[in-house]
């Protein structure tokens, strides 16, 4: 009895190891995105300090992404908006100064709204812009991003 209980304990504390190395693996990911993000919302933003919305943000989303931005709760009030989430019913505020950018790389083709997209392949992250999206918003990247832009 004493050894299954102990085999037991042994084998919670593995497994239970191996879920927070996911949950830790996981906002890695959203932090290098959150950086990402941020790298590029700054090199186009005329703002010092930029209002970022998400729609249907998570916890762990807002917890991480807060560190880099300032959130909005509406797109309205937002420099920059960032579509993570395929979401069908979601339509972009208009609005002169508001940067949309997605992580879903055929959103990105099929809605002129975006300049942009940031998603992951074969975990790896990739970066797209469609140059006269870039030109029609007179938003010029520095050289290094120069690679990332896509003339359909």
């Amino acid at each position: 009895m004493k050894v299954l209980v102990l085999l037991f304990i042994l084998i919670s504390s593995v497994l239970s190891s191996q879920y927070t190395f996911l949950v830790n693996k996981y906002n890695k990911e959203i932090e290098l995105e959150a950086k990402i993000i941020f790298n590029i919302a700054s090199l186009i933003s005329k703002n010092e300090e930029i209002k970022l919305y998400i729609p249907n943000i998570s916890e762990d989303e807002k917890t991480i992404y807060s560190k880099f931005f300032n959130l909005s709760e509406t797109c309205e009030n937002s420099d920059f908006v960032f579509i993570k989430k395929v979401n069908k019913s979601f339509v972009p505020c208009k609005g002169k100064n508001k940067y949309f950018f997605t992580n879903n790389y055929k959103k990105l083709l099929n809605n002129e709204e975006f300049f942009g997209a940031f998603f992951w392949t074969k975990s790896r992250p990739n970066i797209v812009f469609i140059k006269n999206r870039l030109e029609s918003r007179k938003i010029s990247l520095p050289k290094n991003y120069q690679k990332f832009i896509e003339d359909f």
